[in-house]
C-alpha cells in the first residue's frame, strides 16, 4: 500500500505520514491510469473529469478546468519549465499543478502540435529525467503517449538518471525534433516539472508553449462538447520506445566528451588537473550527477583526481536542505531546497547556509588539507557552487572581499562563492587560457549574462575587449541570444554580428565572433569553442543550450589546480581579478522572499497561500514595473522617479538622488544607481520575489535589495498622482507585450526540416 512505504530516514518517514495523512481518501482510492499494465490501454478523459470533486454530485470530479488555468498562466511566463509541487504518494492527485494526469495532457497536445507540423514524418524526441519522485513514472507515460501517437522517444536503458545538459545536447547533436525532461533543478524534494525541450536543445520560449497549452483547449473543448476524450497510451515494448540508441551511445557521452575536447577541456586545461596532488571532493546533491560525470570525467584520463560524495541516487536528496523547524520556529517539515549558497538568518540574526549546513561539512571534510576545492551540483546537474577549505586566518580577507564562509571548527573555515564571482574567476581563468595558448585573436569574444548577474561581469568584459549583451532571467533567453547570432554567422559570414540587449541597446559583436561565457547569477553557466559545433545533419551553434555542470567543473578543476602550483586560494585570485581589471562592483546580493511555507503538505492550504503570496508579489513587482513603463512611455521622468521612491523609502534611510535610470528588463524592474544596481524580479514559477544587488558597498545593496524587495507594493499618493490607473493597471500587458518585441527582434525563426535518421 503507497501509505505504507516507508524510509530508513526519520525525516522522510515524517514527510511520508504528513502526505498520506492530510490526502483524502477520494484521492487515495482513484483509480484513472494504470501505468503498470504493460500492455496497450485507454484513458477516457470525461466532462466530470473537468470540474471540482463532489461526494454526491460529482465523484469523478478532478477539478482539471482549474489546474488547466493555473497551468496555461504559468505557461506565459515560466523561467524554467513549468513546475510546482506534487503529491508524492498518490501522482495522480490533481489538486496539485504537477501530476500525472497533467503529465499526460500536456505530452499529448504536444504530440499533437509535432503531428500537425511533420505530417507523415519519423519524429523523434528525446525524454530523460533525475531522481526526484514519481520521475521514472512521469517518464513511462510520456514515452507511452508519445509512441501512441507515433512519435519516436529515446530513453535512456531501464529509464536511468541523465542530466539535463545531456538530454538538451543530444537534442541539437542527433537533430532531434526536441525533448522532454523530468526536473525541478534544485528546488525542494516535492516539487518536480517538465523542461520542453525545442529542436535547438533549448527550453521554450512562450510562444513555443502557447501552442501546446492551446491545444490542451482544443482537447477541453472537445469534452464539453462530446462528454469524452479518448487518449491512448502505448504498450511498455512499443518499439518507438527506443532504448538501443541510448545505450549504442553510452547515453551520448563520447559525443559529449568530443564536444568538450572543442572547448574547455582542451589538453593545456587537462593537463593542470593531471598534475594536482589535493583531490578535488565533487558533491552530487541528488545522487544523480555522478553516473554521468564520473564517465566524462573517465573518457578525459581525470577521474582519479577526484572524490565524490552521495553517489547514491536519492528522492530526498539525502536530508540536504530538509529541517523539522521552519525559519519562525515553528515545529513543521521545512524544505530550504538544495540551492547551496541559499542563505537564512537564525533567530539570534546571525546569517548562516542552511543547505551547506546540512551536509555536514565540518565531519565529511576533517581529512582535507586546507586549499581543497568542493565543487557542489545539483540533483539535474546544472548548476555549480564553488567552495574551498581555508584557515580561519583569512576571515578579514574574506570580509574585504565579500565572500561568506562556514566555520568548519579546528581554526578551517569553507569559502562559499556566489556564482557572481566563481564565475568571474572562471571566465578570467579561461580568457588567460585562451590568451596564453594563442587563441584569443582568432575572433572576437563576447559573453551573454542576465541582467541580475554581477557588474563585475560587465566591468571585467570592457576591461578585456570583450562585448556583453545582457538578456531576462533564464537560461532559454541566453541560447536565444545564440541563435540569433548564429543566423547572421550564417547570411552574412563577411558581416559584422549585431545583436539588441534588452535594455535597448545594439551590440556589435564583429565579424565571426565567438562566445567566450554564458551564464547566470543562480549557477548556471556555459562556454563556447573555438570551432563551430556541427549536429549530425549540417547544423551548427556557437555553444550550447543548457547550463553545464560539467563545463564548469572542467575549468574550475583547471584553474584550482593552476592555484595549486601558485599556491595561492580561489579567494586570493579573486582579489587578484578584481585588482588587474580595476573592478568597482565588486560586490552582490540577492535577497529571496517567499510568501509562504512551499514545503506545506496541506494543498487546500498550500494553494490558498500560494495565492495571497502570488498577489503580494505581483503587487510589489507592479510598484516599480509601472514607473519603468510610464518612463518608457514619455509619462513619466527620471526625476519623478526619483521623487517618488525618495518619498516613499526616505524613513527606511534609502537615497535614490543618484539614480540613473529605472527600465523594465524582461522579467524584472531594473533600478540604475551611480554606484550600484537593484533589480526587482517576481518569480515566473512561485509566489516569491527576488532582490538582486550589486555595487561598490555590500552593506549598502544588501539594504537596498532587503527593503525594496520585502516592500508591500502599496501605491503612494505620490505614485497614484504621476502614474494613471490606466496606465497601472495595464502594465503588465506593455511589459509582456516589450518582452516578445525584445525576444523576436532578429528572431532566428528557421524552420526545422527532420532528417533522415541513421538509427
Amino acid at each position: 500500500m503507497l501509505g505504507a512505504k516507508k524510509s530508513s530516514c526519520e525525516l522522510e518517514n515524517e514527510l511520508f505520514k504528513s502526505v498520506y495523512d492530510k490526502t483524502p481518501d477520494y484521492v487515495k482510492n482513484m483509480e484513472l491510469m494504470d501505468f503498470t499494465n504493460d500492455g496497450e490501454f485507454v484513458f477516457v478523459l470525461k466532462k466530470e473529469h473537468l470540474y471540482p470533486y463532489n461526494k454526491e454530485t460529482n465523484p469523478q470530479g478532478l477539478n482539471l478546468s482549474d489546474w488547466f488555468a493555473n497551468y496555461a498562466k504559468e505557461a506565459k511566463v515560466s523561467t524554467a519549465g513549468i513546475r510546482g509541487p506534487q503529491n508524492i504518494l498518490f501522482p495522480q492527485d490533481t489538486r496539485f499543478p504537477i501530476n500525472l494526469v497533467g503529465i499526460v495532457l500536456a505530452t499529448l497536445a504536444k504530440a499533437l502540435v509535432a503531428i500537425d507540423k511533420y505530417p507523415n514524418k519519423r519524429i523523434v524526441k528525446i525524454a530523460g529525467c533525475e531522481v526526484r519522485y514519481n520521475s521514472k513514472l512521469f517518464l513511462d507515460a510520456i514515452s507511452r503517449i508519445q509512441a501512441a501517437n507515433g512519435i519516436e522517444t529515446l530513453i535512456p536503458e531501464n529509464k536511468q538518471s541523465i542530466p539535463i545538459w545531456l538530454a538538451s545536447f543530444l537534442a541539437f547533436k542527433l537533430d532531434l525534433l526536441g525533448g522532454e525532461y523530468i526536473t525541478s533543478s534544485h528546488g525542494i524534494s516535492v516539487k518536480n516539472a517538465t523542461k520542453d525541450l525545442n529542436c535547438q536543445g533549448s527550453q521554450y520560449l512562450p510562444e513555443e508553449s502557447m501552442e501546446f497549452v492551446n491545444k490542451i483547449q482544443q482537447i477541453f473543448d472537445e469534452v464539453e462538447q462530446k462528454g469524452f476524450y479518448e487518449i491512448k497510451i502505448s504498450a511498455k515494448d512499443n518499439p518507438l520506445i527506443n532504448q538501443s540508441v541510448m545505450k549504442n551511445l553510452d547515453d551520448g557521452v563520447n559525443l559529449y566528451v568530443e564536444y568538450l575536447r572543442s572547448g574547455v577541456a582542451k589538453d593545456f586545461n587537462l593537463d593542470f588537473v593531471k598534475s594536482i596532488k589535493n583531490k578535488i571532493v565533487v558533491e552530487n546533491v541528488g545522487g544523480s550527477a555522478y553516473r554521468t560525470l564520473s564517465r566524462v570525467l573517465k573518457r578525459l584520463g581525470i577521474s582519479d583526481k577526484f572524490d565524490w560524495f552521495n553517489t547514491e541516487e536519492d528522492p530526498f536528496f539525502h536530508s540536504i536542505g530538509k529541517y523539522d523547524v521552519t525559519p519562525k520556529g515553528e515545529k513543521a517539515f521545512y524544505d530550504y531546497s538544495v540551492d547551496a549558497t541559499v542563505m537564512a538568518k537564525k533567530p539570534d540574526g546571525t546569517t548562516y547556509f542552511p543547505v551547506i549546513e546540512t551536509l555536514h561539512y565540518d565531519e565529511k571534510l576533517r581529512d582535507y588539507p586546507v586549499r581543497t576545492a568542493v565543487l557542489i551540483t545539483d540533483p539535474d546537474h546544472d548548476r555549480l557552487t564553488v567552495a574551498q577549505i581555508e584557515d580561519g586566518s583569512r576571515i578579514s580577507d574574506l570580509k574585504a572581499l565579500g565572500i561568506d564562509y562556514v566555520d568548519l571548527k579546528d581554526g578551517r573555515i569553507l569559502t562559499v562563492f556566489t556564482a557572481n564571482q566563481a564565475f568571474l574567476m572562471l571566465t578570467d581563468f579561461w580568457a588567460k587560457q585562451l590568451k596564453s595558448n594563442n587563441l584569443w585573436n582568432n575572433h572576437p569574444r563576447f559573453m551573454i549574462k542576465t541582467t541580475a548577474s554581477a557588474l563585475s561581469w560587465d566591468e571585467w568584459a570592457a576591461k578585456n575587449g570583450v562585448k556583453v549583451v545582457n538578456v531576462p532571467v533564464g537560461f532559454k533567453e541566453i541560447a536565444n541570444i545564440m541563435k540569433k547570432v548564429e543566423l547572421q554567422l550564417k547570411n552574412n559570414p563577411e558581416q559584422d554580428v549585431i545583436v539588441d540587449d534588452v535594455f535597448g541597446n545594439s551590440i556589435n559583436l564583429g565579424t565571426n565572433p565567438r562566445l567566450l561565457f554564458g551564464g547566470e547569477e543562480s549557477g548556471g553557466m556555459i562556454m563556447g569553442t573555438e570551432d563551430l559545433i556541427m549536429s549530425q545533419h549540417g547544423r551548427f551553434a556557437i555553444a550550447m543550450r543548457e547550463k553545464s555542470a560539467t563545463e564548469a567543473i572542467v575549468v574550475a578543476s583547471a584553474l584550482v589546480a593552476k592555484l595549486e602550483q601558485d599556491n595561492i586560494s580561489l579567494s586570493e585570485y579573486l582579489f587578484n581579478v578584481f585588482n588587474e581589471n580595476n573592478i568597482i562592483g565588486r560586490y552582490d546580493t540577492r535577497v529571496d522572499i517567499a510568501y509562504y511555507n512551499e514545503s506545506e503538505p496541506d494543498i487546500d492550504k498550500l494553494k490558498q497561500s500560494k495565492v495571497e503570496g502570488e498577489a503580494m508579489r505581483t503587487k510589489n513587482d507592479m510598484f516599480y514595473l509601472s514607473m519603468a513603463i510610464a518612463k518608457r512611455k514619455g509619462g513619466i521622468s527620471i526625476e519623478q522617479i526619483k521623487e517618488i521612491l525618495n518619498d516613499n523609502f526616505r524613513a527606511e534611510g534609502l537615497s535614490f538622488n543618484n539614480l540613473k535610470s529605472v527600465k523594465f528588463v524582461g522579467d524584472g524592474t531594473y533600478l540604475e544607481f551611480e554606484d550600484k544596481y537593484v533589480e526587482i524580479r517576481p518569480s515566473g514559477t512561485d509566489a516569491k520575489t527576488k532582490a538582486y544587488g550589486g555595487g561598490l558597498k555590500k552593506e549598502d545593496i544588501s539594504k537596498y535589495a532587503n527593503i525594496l524587495g520585502n516592500y508591500s507594493g502599496n501605491r503612494t499618493e505620490l505614485h497614484k498622482k504621476l502614474i494613471s490607473d490606466d496606465l497601472y493597471d495595464n502594465c503588465k500587458n506593455y511589459a509582456m507585450e516589450y518582452y516578445l518585441a525584445f525576444v523576436d527582434k532578429g528572431a532566428n525563426n528557421e524552420p526545422f526540416d527532420i532528417p533522415e535518421y541513421s538509427f
